[in-house]
């Protein structure tokens, strides 16, 4: 077995922010697919699409109303069908989100059970807990006839019951449903969520939403998913062509996250721990010895990740394009799998100043400082931008950003991708660190060595020929590709 998500290059396509094919300022999967060669010539392996089911767009797709259907807005089953043949045949894979903690509130289901039919597909109680929503605020909801019920994001997004053996069922048969259409495998939205404690305990912290990913909270990682995840996994292995589950899972240690990666259960789990570190030579080296000491503990690779459509960009997280072209350069020579999210590879950095009347996302209409609009603009395809009154406004000035601009340009961001992922098909072999000055990063695999400057200087470190750079060799927030030996 080829075990191609082990290294593999995933490049995640948030749908409606990616390409318009009908005109409508919406990206939708004729747009996608239009765009393929696009990505085959990048040099990714495979691609993961967010939400396109139909919903009622609260969560812009992550409040599904059925799992088996296309949104209108998005285009047609016909289209996710052309969409996964024609990645398979420039030799893409193709992943697609599931999102199997909660519904919509339009769901069949959910309509019945506030009909008091059925009710036990989801979780209802007399009476609220103190938890809170990840979007603020209670995480409960009043019904018409007194109940509440459980949400951990938006009220329109309820949460299911995972106790209930009607939901397993549910799940497997969407899971093969996509599987049998052609998908290679599956993200798990909140793959962390779905089992609660049966006696749904207090927490008694005033800010529960910052405990998540640094400490326990009831609600989360509780050892039942992972049952969830070996039925799972069991159903994958019984496709063939290798089909992945990738999670997305907050867990408080890295232990904790290693558990989703163990052999029987998912094949990856995105490293939320790599994304979050500062630019800093020794924080870099920690998560990353962490990473990869905790996922080969269970067998599994590592993942690494610099932006995602939850998070600010990284060229605004490190407050500098050219410390995100580094830090690509230095993700991309890391053993493992690696994540690129649309955009970055032009270089695209958070908008900041997007008008009021414009902004949807339902976690900044609770709190306007964790809004996610400024990282789901649609990215710019030609000098005009290339889209027709598109859903979020797109900066001007991205014109010099844009794909067009940036084609076969010499040092442009994306032409520094292209080679990056052209090289990268090369390195094998285990990472091996290598003394190096303060504020820098030096380290090999087999006769390739990456030097990556944080402030220090990296000259005279390497003897070899140099096979890239982000920035002039030696300059400050810097990193080379070498072919070579430590000087």
């Amino acid at each position: 077995m080829s075990e191609w998500w082990r290294d593999a290059v995933i490049y995640q396509i948030y749908v409606r922010s990616f390409a318009d094919g009908n005109g409508d300022g919406v990206g939708d999967l004729i747009g996608a697919r239009d765009r393929l060669p696009y990505l085959k010539d990048l040099g990714v392996d495979a691609v993961w699409l967010t939400p396109f089911y139909t919903s009622p767009m609260a969560d812009f797709g992550y409040d599904v109303a059925d799992y088996r259907d296309v949104d209108p807005l998005f285009g047609t089953l016909g289209d996710a069908k052309g969409l996964i043949e024609e990645a398979h045949a420039l030799g893409l894979r193709v992943i697609v989100d599931v999102v199997p903690n909660h519904t919509s509130s339009a769901h069949p289901w959910f309509q019945q059970a506030l009909r008091g039919e059925h009710r036990d597909r989801y979780i209802f109680r007399a009476e609220p807990n103190d938890w809170e929503s990840i979007f603020g605020g209670p995480a409960w909801t009043r019904t018409d006839d007194g109940a509440y019920y459980l949400h951990l994001f938006d009220p329109a997004q309820p949460d299911l019951n995972w106790d209930n053996p009607e939901v397993h069922a549910e799940f497997d048969s969407v899971l093969r449903f996509w599987l049998d259409l052609g998908v290679d495998g599956f993200r798990i939205d909140v793959a962390h969520g779905m089992v609660k404690p049966h006696d749904l305990p207090d927490i008694g912290h005033p800010d529960q939403v910052r405990l998540i990913g640094t400490e326990p909270v009831p609600y989360f990682d509780n050892d039942g998913v992972h049952d969830i995840h070996r039925r799972w996994r069991k159903i994958l292995d019984s496709y063939p062509g290798e089909r992945i589950g990738v999670a997305e899972a907050w867990a408080p240690t890295p232990e904790r996250l290693a558990n989703y990666v163990r052999p029987d259960e998912l094949h990856q789990a995105f490293n939320f721990h790599f994304l979050f570190a500062p630019w800093q030579a020794g924080a870099l080296r920690a998560v990353i010895d962490e990473s990869l000491a905790t996922a080969g503990s269970v067998g599994a690779p590592t993942t690494w990740v610099l932006s995602n459509h939850d998070v600010k960009r990284h060229v605004t997280r490190y407050g500098s394009l050219a410390r995100a072209r580094a830090a690509a350069l230095l993700t991309l020579a890391l053993p493992g799998s690696a994540y690129v999210y649309q955009g970055e590879e032009l270089g695209l950095p958070e908008v900041l100043d997007l008008p009021d009347e414009v902004c949807q996302d339902p976690q900044r209409l609770r709190d306007p400082d964790s809004g996610r609009d400024g990282c789901r603009v649609p990215i710019p395809w030609t000098r005009a931008l290339g889209w027709n009154r598109p859903w979020l406004p797109i900066p001007a000035e991205w014109s010099s950003l844009s794909v067009e601009a940036q084609q076969g340009e010499d040092g442009s961001t994306l032409e520094l991708y292209r080679a990056a992922l052209r090289l990268r098909k090369e390195l094998e072999g285990p990472l091996t660190w290598h003394d190096s000055p303060d504020d820098t990063l030096l380290f090999s695999r087999g006769d390739f060595v990456c030097a990556v400057s944080l402030g220090g200087s990296t000259d005279g470190l390497v003897d070899g020929e140099l096979l890239l750079a982000s920035d002039t060799p030696g300059s400050a927030d810097s990193t080379q590709w070498w072919r070579g030996k430590v000087a």
